[in-house]
């Protein structure tokens, strides 16, 4: 199996921009909304004057603990933005939430184009996207084939709701919805002994799941993958999987991969480093991620 270590990032966004990130914040464009937020990764001293941060039309997120915060400046509750490249078109429809989060992960489509292009090959079959969130990943996999069912799934039903909303708007119908704690659904789909031609999972740091499940991705990563390698059809596959983590190396996803997929023909392995890249060009890292 030959190893290939990249670093990446999205190169199609028009709707999206990362303007400057500096002293564990970033400043971003979603449409028309210019937004302030905490970015640990951002260790370093921002590149653009403090005149440029304190623009008077900036949307910022102040914490009030260390999960949650309020979003302080001129804003309507939502909006949407679209993704475009040269073969497909999605909508997402974003909004303000007291985890500082809006609604998308705008490095992901990176991720988003390279299972376009996977799901476009298949003739049919069935792709399972785990810990789907809002569902970009779903989304793109669903758009590029009609004849392919993909399942979504999420512990948080609101989460769910969400990306339903962004199905509906993006007129998409073959989705099947899961509100599931990730690992239990796997070991269910192994006992009934079906399959998937593609798997994606974005699993967060920490977690619970609808019953109360404890997620933590340094314990509990080896054993999904090593139980997700049961679900993936050794004749027809893709996988990708990206970790959002401060103490993640691309090399951890490569040595799990080598141990649990060891009975696949892996012609290439992508490993490496998301990043946004911002106007000024310097690189915020986003997280690792792996692909075959």
């Amino acid at each position: 199996m030959k190893v290939q270590y990249l670093q990446v990032y999205p190169k199609n966004w028009k709707s999206y921009s990362l303007i400057d990130s500096g002293n564990f914040e970033k400043l971003e464009k979603f449409g028309n909304y210019i937004l302030r937020r905490p970015e640990p990764q951002a260790i370093w001293s921002p590149f653009l004057s403090e005149k440029d941060w304190n623009r008077k039309n900036i949307i910022q997120f102040e914490p009030t603990s260390s999960h949650s915060g309020n979003w302080i400046g001129n804003k309507i509750e939502n909006w949407n933005i679209d993704y475009q490249t040269d073969e497909y078109k999605l909508k997402f429809h974003l909004s303000f939430t007291k985890f500082k989060h809006i609604g998308i992960f705008p490095e992901q489509a990176e991720n988003w184009d390279f299972i376009y292009q996977k799901v476009k090959k298949l003739k049919e079959g069935k792709v399972l996207n785990l810990f789907a969130y809002t569902g970009g990943a779903t989304l793109a996999a669903a758009i590029a084939n009609p004849k392919v069912q993909v399942t979504h799934l999420d512990a948080i039903k609101q989460v769910v709701g969400w990306a339903k909303h962004n199905a509906e708007i993006n007129y998409l119908k073959n989705i099947r919805w899961i509100i599931d704690d990730a690992l239990v659904f796997v070991k269910r789909e192994i006992r009934r002994g079906n399959f998937y031609e593609g798997i994606i999972m974005d699993p967060p740091a920490f977690g619970h799941g609808p019953n109360g499940e404890r997620w933590k991705l340094e314990e509990h990563l080896n054993n999904l993958i090593q139980e997700t390698s049961k679900l993936l059809n050794p004749q027809n596959f893709f996988l990708v999987i990206n970790a959002y983590s401060l103490n993640f190396s691309p090399i951890v996803l490569e040595n799990l991969i080598q141990l649990h997929f060891k009975d696949f023909s892996i012609h290439e392995l992508q490993i490496g480093d998301l990043y946004l890249k911002s106007q000024s060009g310097h690189k915020l890292p986003t997280g690792v991620f792996c692909r075959f």
